[in-house]
């Protein structure tokens, strides 16, 4: 193992940068040369790569966002894309692969397992969407940044007498929206794996404000309905007054939190380790607080059940 590469792909995450810097810094201490891959698979395909080095990775263990860039990349799904893409893998003299990212980028990466080449993933993406591990790294972050914001937008609420609607991200996984929920005590958490049942909502919103709680915070996962649609809804069916709120990429950046730091660094050096030791295949994680490695086909089998005690927990709370 002498040249190790590594590349972001699909969504930035907060802590990506700091896996960067452990992946970098742990290949360099065991005399490995690493490679930076910009923007995702388009960078295997372009062979757009450049060389990393301990300076260079310098001051980036606090930001957000990714200094190798990220996209998107369809051409990686054709026969000619992946071919370039291996051909460039070849002609660098890439000897292991270190692939951050989300669901679509393991895929990519499960790809080139079969293709022969040695390759570790990182689960970086906020949605908490691979549930082979307990967290994703950003997804700590993403959850602290809308925190802060539904305690600013809850100040405005209270001075009008209002209900806000919050839409978050989070694809088919609530995680964001129940932990949100959780931390802010919404007055409703609706998210995928519970099934939505708008009069419910209603009858809780009028029943808050016979109570006299006049102000009710909503958070809504982004694939059971939009901000918009949902407070134009509840307005309509229970003349109340209503303003939705999409939260959309704010909750991407930023610094991220010391818990999704230290994560990059488990992580990060744990890949180099695995490529080091020949155990390459393998899709990084944490269950229990223990760092661990599955094979990258099993790590698309595995459902983490929703906290549905936690999601009644705080329903019942939230009166």
């Amino acid at each position: 193992m002498k040249t190790i590469a590594v590349l972001t792909s699909g969504g930035d995450a907060p802590g990506m940068n700091a896996c960067i810097r452990a992946i970098t810094r742990s290949a360099l201490s065991k005399g490995i040369k690493v490679i930076g891959v910009k923007r995702g698979y388009s960078g295997l395909i372009d062979g757009e790569f450049v060389a990393l080095t301990s300076r260079s990775v310098g001051n980036i263990l606090h930001t957000g966002g990714t200094i190798l860039k990220t996209s998107r990349c369809p051409e990686f799904l054709t026969k000619e894309g992946f071919n370039k893409a291996l051909a460039n893998i070849k002609k660098a003299k890439i000897d292991g692969l270190i692939v951050i990212g989300g669901d679509g980028s393991y895929r990519g990466a499960l790809e080139l397992a079969k293709a022969g080449v040695n390759v570790v993933a990182i689960p970086g993406t906020i949605d908490n969407d691979l549930h082979y591990t307990d967290y994703t790294l950003g997804f700590d972050t993403a959850v602290n940044t809308i925190v802060q914001l539904v305690n600013n937008v809850r100040d405005t609420s209270l001075a009008h007498d209002r209900i806000s609607v919050i839409e978050v991200m989070g694809a088919y996984c609530g995680d964001i929206a129940l932990n949100v929920g959780a931390a802010t005590g919404a007055d409703y958490i609706i998210v995928p794996e519970v099934k939505f049942e708008p009069k419910k909502l209603y009858d809780r919103l009028l029943q808050n404000t016979k109570n006299g709680k006049l102000c009710s915070i909503v958070i809504l996962n982004e694939k059971v309905a939009g901000a918009g649609e949902l407070a134009t809804m509840i307005a309509k069916n229970t003349g109340l007054d209503v303003r939705p709120l999409v939260v959309a990429h704010i909750q991407r950046g930023g610094t991220p939190t010391a818990d999704d730091r230290i994560m990059a660094v488990k992580f990060g050096a744990k890949a180099v380790e695995l490529l080091v030791s020949g155990n390459s295949g393998q899709a990084i994680g944490i269950y229990a607080d223990k760092v661990m490695s599955v094979p990258l086909d099993k790590a698309f089998e595995n459902t983490r059940k929703f906290d549905m005690e936690l999601y009644k927990m705080t329903q019942n709370l939230s009166f």
